[in-house]
């Protein structure tokens, strides 16, 4: 999977809209010229202080697009609120690593599903 990563690339696919979203996440997706699936990335500081816990999710969903079967798009993902600091502690623990994981196959799953 490819990656966006110019400003131009990441705002064309923020304003094509939102494809599909989860309590913490949001997907947006503009269909693409090319056959191979684009990824961004956007996770606010507002939502994760510590870039700790901003590394641990942009690898989670990272590795979560990697297995899923997307169709060919530019998809941005956008952490649009924040994880309760007082239910994951730590900010690479595994309950939070889980969290995140099965949150974002639930987000996937939702623009790979009707495709398929």
């Amino acid at each position: 999977m490819q990656r966006l990563k110019t400003r131009a690339q990441f705002e064309a696919v923020m304003a094509a809209g939102t494809a599909a979203r989860t309590a913490h996440f949001a997907l947006h997706r503009k269909p693409a010229g090319t056959d191979a699936p684009a990824l961004g990335v956007v996770i606010p500081k507002r939502w994760a202080k510590r870039a700790v816990t901003r590394n641990t999710i942009k690898r989670q969903i990272h590795a979560v697009s990697e297995a899923s079967q997307l169709p060919a798009a530019d998809y941005v993902v956008r952490l649009r609120s924040a994880f309760d600091r007082t239910q994951f502690a730590s900010a690479t623990s595994l309950v939070l690593k889980r969290a995140v994981r099965s949150e974002l196959q639930q987000l996937f799953s939702q623009v790979a599903g009707p495709a398929a």
